[in-house]
């Protein structure tokens, strides 16, 4: 481990020195590329070099602890004994600090909600949870896009796509892909029993022209009338647009913008990240690069999740975690969940890099 951290912080060092070079300042790109590492390398450089104070601090103290002075020699055992068990913590932290970072985790994302079993109650969860994404997000300072929404008659939707753009999306909402499972009384029953129904999420890294390119030969791009809840017109113009990827048979539809030329923009985003996506999926296949520990597949028919109305619980099944803040978690509050995920993630990793 010591040695990649030695590693790192020449690594760290020649960047500040190519930094500082004035033909650097000039070449815009590399300067963004290297900036970015820096920023990769800058909290393994700063927790390294807190656990090298630490030691330092540590030896200084075992040999304060034999000076003749007894009263600096008991607070100096004291103080060693309080400075000890930090040690094993630093060097825990910095051994998940050297995980192999995914790719993905800078990039922005593109959710799908879809109401799935439950017909009415499934949309209207569908709409609870684009909420509660949507204040995730405006907790995090992060902006949302609304690409796509075909809103149900009782409320919610049947299906919603929209854009997450900030600071490391992905890397926290890269574990939200699955059925979501909801347990309450709906607003349409009339007994007062509670009903068990299902929304799914599918989360997918943006996919920029530079991480895919698209052949439109390959695209058949229609167009239609926009329609509302129950498949009524909404307008008469034929501004919604549905593009089908002939080779694989997927098709996006848009019709939330005012304008063709937005639905057209909204429905080839959402087209090539999920190409994308699948080919990722493919090469990892292949490859065998995908983790048997990895938390969940990722898949949208993966049950993950169970949010208990009554008991106002919330169970994340991969990991066996459950809150009783139900009430919070609808409001955005889902730290406690993604950081879970993420610890539990990190361990899992962990335990298949032995060499670390």
């Amino acid at each position: 481990m010591f040695d990649r951290l030695e590693a790192v912080v020449q690594r760290y060092n020649k960047i500040n020195e190519l930094l500082a070079d004035p033909k650097i300042a000039t070449d815009i790109k590399k300067l963004t590329e290297l900036s970015k590492e820096l920023r990769s390398l800058e909290t393994i450089v700063e927790k390294y070099n807190e656990y090298k104070e630490l030691v330092k601090q540590i030896n200084d103290l075992k040999e304060m602890c034999d000076d003749d002075d007894p009263e600096i020699a008991e607070m100096a055992e004291a103080e060693l004994e309080e400075k000890k068990p930090l040690l094993p913590k630093l060097e825990e932290e910095l051994k998940i600090l050297l995980l192999p970072k995914d790719p993905n985790d800078e990039k922005n994302v593109i959710v799908e909600i879809r109401g799935a079993a439950g017909g009415d109650e499934a949309n209207i969860f569908a709409g609870d949870l684009f909420r509660m994404y949507c204040k995730y997000a405006e907790s995090k300072g992060w902006k949302i896009e609304l690409l796509n929404a075909e809103p149900s008659e009782m409320g919610g939707y049947s299906q919603i796509q929209f854009m997450i753009s900030g600071d490391r999306v992905y890397s926290f909402l890269k574990y939200e892909s699955g059925a979501h499972r909801v347990q309450r009384v709906p607003v349409t029953e009339t007994q007062g029993r509670i009903h068990t129904s299902v929304a799914t999420v599918y989360v997918m890294p943006e996919a920029e022209e530079i991480d895919f390119e698209l052949d439109m030969n390959e695209v058949r791009i229609d167009t239609f009338c926009s329609s509302g809840p129950g498949g009524q017109s909404v307008n008469t113009t034929y501004s919604a647009i549905r593009v089908t990827h002939i080779p694989t048979g997927v098709v996006v539809s848009c019709q939330d913008a005012k304008s063709q030329h937005e639905n057209k923009a909204n429905a080839l985003k959402v087209l090539r990240a999920r190409l994308l996506e699948m080919k990722r999926k493919e090469i990892e296949e292949k490859e065998g690069a995908l983790r048997r520990s990895k938390i969940g597949t990722g898949e949208r028919s993966e049950k993950i999740r169970t949010y208990n109305y009554p008991q106002n619980r919330v169970t994340d099944h991969r990991i066996g975690f459950t809150i009783q803040q139900l009430d919070r978690v609808m409001e955005g509050k889902l730290d406690p969940i993604i950081e879970a995920l993420i610890t539990e993630d990190q361990k899992r990793q962990l335990a298949e890099e032995p060499n670390i």
